[in-house]
């Protein structure tokens, strides 16, 4: 079912020649379009999140869920890729998914109600999901191995840059033309790579009875499975997780249908997903540093959005242009990343771009209300360094050894799992910045008693405040100086939360360094047929 020789048209073996064609080359580049529109489409919404909001009519809680809906798409669909593009052939499956995302895109911006845009942006984000295994596994089948260090540094800078860009993209058109516009960028860039394709790409017939064949259980206790899963993740914590009889019922559906799932992948002929591939070492730790860092990439792009938006009320375009200083700098350094690879083993690189990337956040976890966008220049520098040095050596390493009848699923479990991870990272430190929230806020609540002194003294200031602004009865102005202390303790907790929430990302890139050093040296141009 992954079989990709018969989908790829002519694809060369890798190490069969030395340099691939100018013809592969657009297809690849054409390709690689794709996995960064698709991308960028996750990220894209977080800062205009209040614009489309207010535009559609819902409310903050429910708004999440016009990333969240994509992104399920996404993670659902990826995975089936490798089978679909076996039955409708590689070259039709790619170019209908490329069509149809920018088409689902603009729909979006005429969405006038919530299940609208849920619906539309969920069939945005299945097409758009096809666009990212497709463009990993031309890397891996249309380059011979000593080149593709150089695709999979391209595709590392559509997996790191997009995210970066997202907002910085959002924010600017939100704040200048409308949130409508930011549904109509993946128009002209869409239309240029389905010609590219189509000018490059072989055709071959479809194998309809290969639908006979297909591994239906695992398609549907998959979507079923990761969808709840999803769900579960999105409305937790604001449900207060397992106390909510609604999350309970969607954790039993998630953890039943997903135990099925993996029952079933291992134990058919023809699994949909080739989880035994995951007992191959690189592999198999290769896919938990990618889940790993898909938690550290996402969570930084959900959790400093949140920082500028909730603590220093920053709008969509300068929470965008303080994200930028993230993916600027990436332009530059991806590029140079092959060359250092023929120089030095991808396991050091990864562990210093991961290592790097970890410092950024642990730079983070003494902020203060004096931390704004100026603050996080040099940390998303640093950021910036260390993400340009991590995906590509990582992809080399953890493909080392795939072959390439096995190129098509392996990407498609790559890929799936750091999206997951990315979404179970997301979730995940929502909950940790609440909790966290409110442990320091009781805290700093213990502290805060008239019977000290510079408690009362505040209290004095405050009150002499309102006073001076136009509260004439004391007891008022008393009032407000309880409700505005408590709104600065509050905002302190919060604060204090969101360092706590960059210090366990920093965690979680440390094992995943460390995880790294457990892999074997990947043969020199890594990539799929290294052993």
């Amino acid at each position: 079912m992954s079989s990709i020789a018969a989908t790829s048209g002519a694809v060369p073996q890798p190490g069969a020649s030395t340099k691939a064609s100018t013809r592969d080359w657009i297809a690849v580049l054409a390709g690689m379009i794709g996995a960064f529109m698709a991308i960028l489409n996750i990220q894209i919404t977080n800062a205009s999140l209040l614009d489309i909001e207010g535009g559609i009519g819902t409310g903050v809680d429910n708004g999440a869920w016009i990333s969240t809906s994509y992104l399920i798409g996404e993670i659902v669909v990826i995975p089936l890729t490798a089978y679909f593009s076996n039955v409708f052939s590689f070259r039709r499956y790619i170019l209908v998914n490329s069509i149809l995302f920018p088409l689902f895109s603009m729909a979006c911006a005429f969405a006038h109600d919530l299940g609208t845009m849920i619906l539309l942006r969920g069939l945005q984000g299945f097409a758009g999901g096809v666009l990212i295994p497709m463009a990993f596994t031309m890397v891996l089948t249309k380059l011979p191995k000593s080149q593709q260090p150089l695709g999979l540094a391209v595709f590392a800078l559509s997996v790191t840059f997009a995210p970066a860009i997202g907002p910085t993209i959002g924010g600017y058109l939100t704040e200048n033309y409308g949130w409508q516009t930011i549904f109509f960028i993946n128009t002209i860039p869409s239309l240029i790579m389905a010609a590219a394709l189509a000018a490059t790409l072989d055709k071959q017939p479809m194998q309809l009875h290969l639908l006979k064949e297909g591994d239906w259980a695992g398609i549907i206790t998959m979507a079923i499975g990761l969808s709840a899963l999803q769900t579960v993740l999105e409305e937790g914590n604001k449900d207060d997780w397992f106390s909510s009889p609604f999350i309970v019922k969607l954790g039993i559906v998630a953890f039943v249908f997903l135990a099925a799932f993996i029952w079933i992948e291992l134990t058919v002929k023809k699994p949909l997903v080739k989880l035994r591939l995951l007992t191959q070492r690189n592999f198999g730790i290769g896919v938990l540093v990618n889940v790993l860092v898909g938690v550290a990439l996402f969570g930084t792009v959900y959790i400093l959005p949140q920082y500028l938006g909730q603590v220093q009320r920053y709008n969509a375009e300068q929470i965008g242009n303080v994200l930028a200083w993230t993916g600027l700098p990436q332009l530059l350094l991806i590029p140079l990343v092959p060359v250092l690879m023929k120089r030095f083993d991808a396991r050091y690189i990864g562990f210093l771009g991961i290592s790097i990337f970890a410092i950024s956040c642990f730079m983070n976890i003494t902020l203060s209300a004096n931390n704004a966008g100026d603050q996080f220049w040099i940390p998303n520098i640093v950021r910036a360094i260390g993400q340009a040095l991590v995906l590509t050596p990582i992809t080399a390493i953890t493909t080392a050894g795939i072959a390439p009848a096995d190129a098509a699923a392996a990407s498609g479990l790559t890929n799936m799992l750091r999206n997951l991870g990315g979404a179970v990272g997301t979730a995940s430190l929502g909950t940790i910045l609440t909790k966290r929230e409110q442990f320091h806020s009781n805290i700093i609540g213990q502290s805060i008693t008239l019977t000290r002194d510079e408690v009362r003294d505040r209290l004095t200031q405050l009150s002499g405040y309102f006073t001076q602004h136009g509260v004439t009865d004391p007891a008022v102005a008393s009032q407000k100086a309880i409700v505005a202390l408590g709104q600065i303790v509050k905002r302190q907790a919060l604060i204090m939360g969101f360092s706590d929430t960059f210090a366990v990302i920093g965690v979680v890139l440390a094992l995943a360094a460390l995880a790294l050093l457990f892999t074997k040296k990947p043969q020199t141009g890594g990539g799929t047929g290294a052993h």
